[in-house]
């Protein structure tokens, strides 16, 4: 039986979740437009029986996007979100953007997407670049910038959805070749120096969020992003491999706007955080440090303090002798996380999911607010079962890739990070010494008092505005 063949008949015996899980499964497998296609065919049924969060994307672009947006709905639909998606007429995105009756706004958009090409908006430094005097050069970029702060103040005015704008993309070959790194005026600073320009603009207004194209082309190749002949027919840029990996770095933006983030990553031990299994090899034999395999699990345990770093709390769901894994965490030499590093510990021989709801009670967030990190696909699917709404990572079979994985995974981003975020962990040592004092207080009111906490109440400030913004994406307060 193949695996459409199997998902057709949990949707013919009423097993929702199982047919989620197993779109999503063959989604990460295989992310090709004829997955998108079955993808699509089968939401149809699924759609009124999921919670989904119902998300509009309207995009003004310089270049035929079309093809993506199979993928893009796809990869929204296996993350839980049922979107919509308005493309603008092509070319079209100035007379768009600054025409308050037109489709683009009237289609209602949650948040409107401008990916524009460097060579159509800012055509001689892309093509001329070498035969323009300094001063051509700076009024070229001055151009540009001053009609994006244009389109910025019109997207304002016109509407309150989100903005989100591609940073313009450096040539692959400088028009100077060699000399091009030699030179104060290069090819590539001078096209860097208009996106931090941009990137500037972009702070000065909330809700206004950029999209590091630049970056996502250079992470995957300049030479091999482009499809010139697609380019020359049909105005299409991106070569068709790399499809998904435009159709996924929006998700990334798309998972923070609708709320699709995780607050907590719950990880596993044996195998995940570290080599073997500590009980059947023992203290000794287990495999964390900086050579070969254990290293693996070290770059895994540095992502994990980024993700602390970033505001998001770690935490322990494992089944294991309680002792033997502790043991490990507190004194292996190779260890990086300690136990100091998790805000809750689940160690037992329980079922997952029933030690995630656990963990989500201990530290005040929903259901849906955990990732859960596991080398085991058995309790992986195990637990996309019997709590549909948490984030399950699937790891990839080598270890050598865990980490990229976690650091990659859209539930961990972040368009603002506020005060609030760099300091949870502080935060929650609060909350727990607050949980300790209610359990040893006699009433709620002595609770009250000993904590002699103020209350300043004022109009929202220049200073304040980001914060109230971000807490209106909160899905809990």
């Amino acid at each position: 039986m193949s695996e459409r063949e199997a998902i057709e008949r949990l949707l013919q015996s009423d097993q929702v979740n199982g047919a989620a899980s197993a779109l999503a499964e063959l989604w990460r497998r295989d992310p090709s437009l004829r997955t998108a296609s079955f993808i699509a065919s089968t939401f149809h049924a699924l759609r009124e029986r999921m919670s989904m969060v119902p998300y509009r994307v309207a995009i003004a672009r310089s270049f035929t996007v079309e093809p993506l947006i199979p993928l893009l709905r796809a990869e929204a639909f296996v993350s839980g979100i049922d979107l919509a998606v308005h493309v603008g007429d092509f070319n079209a995105y100035a007379q768009e953007i600054l025409d308050a009756k037109s489709g683009l706004y009237e289609s209602a958009p949650d948040v409107v997407v401008v990916a524009v090409e460097t060579r159509e908006a800012v055509p001689d430094l892309w093509y001329d670049h070498a035969r323009m005097t300094p001063a051509a050069r700076l009024a070229a970029a001055r151009r540009v910038i001053d009609r994006w702060r244009e389109f910025i103040q019109a997207h304002r005015a016109h509407s309150r959805a989100h903005l989100v704008i591609h940073t313009f993309e450096v040539p692959p070959r400088p028009a100077a070749g060699l000399l091009d790194g030699h030179s104060p005026a290069a090819h590539g600073a001078a096209i860097q120096g208009i996106n931090e320009e941009i990137r500037r603009l972009c702070e000065e207004q909330p809700g206004v969020f950029i999209l590091d194209y630049d970056a996502l082309v250079a992470r995957h190749g300049r030479l091999r992003w482009h499809d010139h002949a697609k380019w020359a027919a049909a105005a299409s840029p991106i070569a068709a491999e790399h499809l998904i990996h435009l159709a996924r770095e929006w998700m990334r933006i798309l998972h923070v706007l609708t709320g699709k983030v995780a607050k907590v990553l719950a990880v596993d031990l044996d195998r995940t955080l570290w080599g073997g299994v500590v009980g059947e090899d023992g203290f000794d034999g287990v495999q964390v440090g900086p050579e070969f395999p254990g290293a693996a699990y070290q770059s895994l345990q540095r992502t994990l303090l980024d993700l602390h770093a970033r505001g998001i709390l770690l935490a322990v769901c494992s089944k294991n002798n309680a002792d033997e894994a502790l043991r490990v965490l507190d004194t292996h030499p190779g260890m990086l996380v300690r136990r100091s590093h998790f805000w809750a510990i689940r160690i037992n021989w329980e079922d997952k999911s029933k030690n995630l709801r656990y963990i989500a009670r201990e530290l005040n967030v929903g259901t849906d607010a955990i990732a859960f990190a596991d080398d085991g696909p058995v309790e992986r699917e195990l637990v996309r079962q019997q709590l549909p709404e948490a984030i399950v990572i699937s790891l990839p079979e080598d270890p050598v890739e865990y980490a990229a994985t976690l650091a990659g995974h859209a539930a961990f981003e972040r368009l603002v990070l506020s005060d609030e975020d760099r300091a949870r962990s502080a935060l929650y040592a609060s909350q727990q010494q607050r949980a300790a004092l209610e359990r040893a207080a006699s009433t709620r009111e002595d609770v009250y008092w000993s904590l002699q906490q103020e209350v300043h109440v004022g109009a929202v400030t220049a200073a304040t505005v980001r914060r109230v913004s971000q807490l209106t994406q909160k899905t809990n307060q």
